[in-house]
């Protein structure tokens, strides 16, 4: 390959990684803002809710979709369209002078998200089928997601205190658009090559009403109750078409999602593990920022710059350790280890007083977990596309995606109700608010930390020894 063509691959990573940036920064900016954006528009405590979760609805119900939409018509075209739909529903929301507007936008937000996050991985893999660049890249994807959510926090109180809180969508449009423009230069083609390009209609439209009835009822179960009988009904109906869908994969000429694909061991494992860790991720990320704000009373801006150490470590893992660690030792052991110093992190918050010090009690957590998050996160997605097939890379994609999509709206449910429950409860034995409020969040950190250990005894058990990251041969 020509100096010239290299080149061009990695301009073209940079600009399917700034896509993916937007995604992943827009899952957690809007939270800084949040405060401001129910002032100006008037929202109740139970509507705001909505501007974070009509984004997850939709995210969580279209991810395997638009993976194997891409597969099946081509992946930069679904590339560029998801970043066409998500571009113009940002300008929509910072746009908006109503709850109405800016919920709907928010819900168009998800779907373009969904799609740019599905086929964003696939990309990648087909631009790099050697091992050793394959791995780097997988490196910097692995930073930009695990990164990107702290990085939210900084640039929303960076913008919502220098100008208002529709700057936080209006900086989406002239990124969006330059990285339209580029991907049209840089980025190749890339589809699947099936003989068989007919959409499961049946599969892809239960899957992603059983995603989205999963994912409202998860989101909305705190404030209904988690044993009412509209949470319950939504997850019996989830459960239900689920069911339906599994049905019909295994009848169906051209499923979306060929079933025999969770046969393969390291697909399966990566799942499972996907699902605790980001369950254990929304534990540090959210948990931890809500410490800091309340508990220690750090402004928006000083949260961004707490975290500002573990994204510095996770930087130089992505941008070479990872993948040296990856290239020395195979895939599961950087994941095992780097889960393992995760739950370690997560334990030594549950540890820290209401009169907290940053070097005592927030720096020590922030570096295991900077280390755990920069080691096991190359791996885990790794992991999931080692052994798959280049014309099923797509809806593998999309599958760890909705993992990861999935285990963070119920961690994050999980999480939120044991800390408001805890919290009730040293309340009502007369604790004063802020140990009350600590106390709830370290029982948060406590159930985080079982996640991560939970994750890193699971890859420990079921991945192979030898598991490599994958080659051409592997994908072709």
């Amino acid at each position: 390959m020509s100096t010239a063509e290299n080149k061009k691959r990695w301009l073209a990573l940079i600009i399917l990684l700034l896509g993916d940036l937007m995604i992943v920064l827009d899952t957690t900016i809007v939270n800084v803002a949040l405060p401001s954006i129910r002032e100006n528009l008037q929202f109740t405590e139970a509507s705001l809710v909505w501007v974070v979760n009509a984004y997850l609805l939709t995210f969580g119900g279209f991810l395997l979709l638009g993976g194997r939409l891409g597969d099946l018509y081509g992946r930069r075209l679904l590339f560029l369209i998801g970043l066409s739909i998500f571009t113009l529903a940002s300008l929509a929301c910072g746009l908006s002078k109503s709850q109405e507007m800016l919920i709907i936008a928010r819900a168009i937000q998800g779907l373009g998200g969904a799609v740019v996050s599905a086929v964003a991985l696939s990309l990648i893999m087909t631009l790099f089928t050697e091992q050793e660049e394959r791995v780097r890249a997988m490196g910097v994807f692995g930073f930009v997601m695990a990164g990107g959510g702290t990085i939210g926090v900084l640039l929303g109180g960076l913008l919502t205190g220098a100008f208002d809180w529709h700057w936080i969508f209006l900086v989406n449009v002239p990124i969006g658009a330059a990285v339209f423009f580029f991907s049209l230069r840089l980025i190749p083609e890339s589809r699947a090559d099936s003989e068989h390009r007919h959409l499961d209609v049946g599969g892809a439209v239960t899957i992603t009403a059983s995603l989205m009835l999963a994912v409202y009822a998860i989101v909305n179960g705190n404030q209904a109750g988690w044993g009412s009988m509209q949470t319950l009904g939504l997850l019996v109906a989830s459960i239900f078409l689920l069911g339906i869908f599994l049905w019909i994969e295994s009848r169906v000429r051209s499923p979306l999602m060929p079933l025999g694909l969770f046969r393969i061991r390291s697909i399966a494992t990566a799942n499972v593990v996907g699902v605790l860790w980001a369950a254990a991720m929304f534990s540090w990320f959210f948990v931890s920022a809500l410490y800091l704000q309340l508990v220690l009373d750090y402004t928006p801006l000083q949260v961004g710059l707490a975290f500002l150490p573990a994204n510095l470590i996770m930087a130089a893992f992505s941008l070479g350790l990872s993948a040296k660690l990856v290239m020395r030792f195979g895939i599961r052991l950087p994941l095992v280890v780097g889960l393992g110093l995760a739950a370690l992190g997560l334990l030594l918050f549950a540890f820290s007083p209401v009169g907290g010090s940053f070097l005592l009690h927030v720096l020590p957590g922030m570096i295991l977990l900077g280390i755990g998050a920069g080691m096991a996160f190359n791996p885990v997605l790794l992991a999931a596309m080692s052994e798959v097939k280049e014309s099923e890379s797509g809806l593998a994609s999309g599958v760890v995606n909705t993992a990861f999509m999935m285990g963070g709206a119920v961690g994050l449910a999980i999480l939120v109700s044991l800390a408001a429950a805890r919290t009730e409860s040293l309340a009502a034995k007369g604790s004063g608010m802020l140990e009350a409020l600590n106390g709830g969040y370290h029982a948060a950190f406590i159930v985080g930390a079982m996640f991560a250990a939970l994750a890193s005894l699971i890859g420990l058990a079921f991945l192979r020894k030898g598991l490599t990251p994958p080659t051409e041969s592997a994908v072709h």
